[in-house]
């Protein structure tokens, strides 16, 4: 039997958190690509908490907090809950409804736009960027981008997993990179 080692920035409990309530699904959204389900760990009420709260106790203080879609959204909903701060969407292009900022940016598998409404941020306005996984960087630079064209100051940037390997911390430079899990 071999133990694996799991390792993130807040731990290894934490990341055995995240690392439990993953699902690997092969050929998924294309084949060569093996796609990280992270929907156990969401549907997992005390696992849920205790990465929202691992990733809140980590990034403090911050004013809003921006989630990038879709599943940055519902740890972006948690964070805002449980700390009273503002929770702003980050979308992909079409979706908002009034004067947008826009970002392209490449996928491990393909290209993108994100987007975020032009008066989402008060100048000056402390953000926690967060989504599920960091990957190659190009959503989570684009996100980060979005928030200081829009006038907020990134405080931190927080995902559940990084996929090491993609080097996607890298391509974010000095920006502020905080994951629970790390493979």
């Amino acid at each position: 039997m071999t133990t694996e080692i799991v390792t993130g920035d807040s731990g290894p409990e934490l990341a055995a958190v995240v690392a439990g309530g993953t699902v690997d699904v092969l050929d998924f959204p294309k084949p060569g690509i093996v796609f990280k389900d992270l929907m156990p760990l969401f549907g997992d009420g005390p696992a849920f908490k205790k990465a929202v709260d691992g990733i809140i106790a980590h990034q403090s203080p911050f004013d809003v907090v921006a989630g990038v879609e879709a599943r940055g959204f519902l740890i972006a909903a948690a964070i805002g809950y449980a700390t009273g701060a503002g929770v702003v969407p980050v979308r992909k292009a079409g979706k908002l409804p009034r004067p947008a900022f826009s970002a392209s940016y490449a996928l491990e598998y393909g290209e993108a736009t994100l987007e975020v409404h032009t008066d989402a941020f008060v100048p000056g306005q402390r953000v926690l960027v967060v989504d599920d996984v960091l990957a190659t960087g190009g959503t989570a630079g684009a996100a980060i981008d979005l928030v200081e064209q829009a006038g907020g100051i990134v405080s931190g940037f927080s995902v559940l997993m990084e996929l090491s390997f993609l080097d996607g911390r890298e391509r974010l430079g000095t920006r502020p990179v905080h994951a629970l899990l790390t493979v």
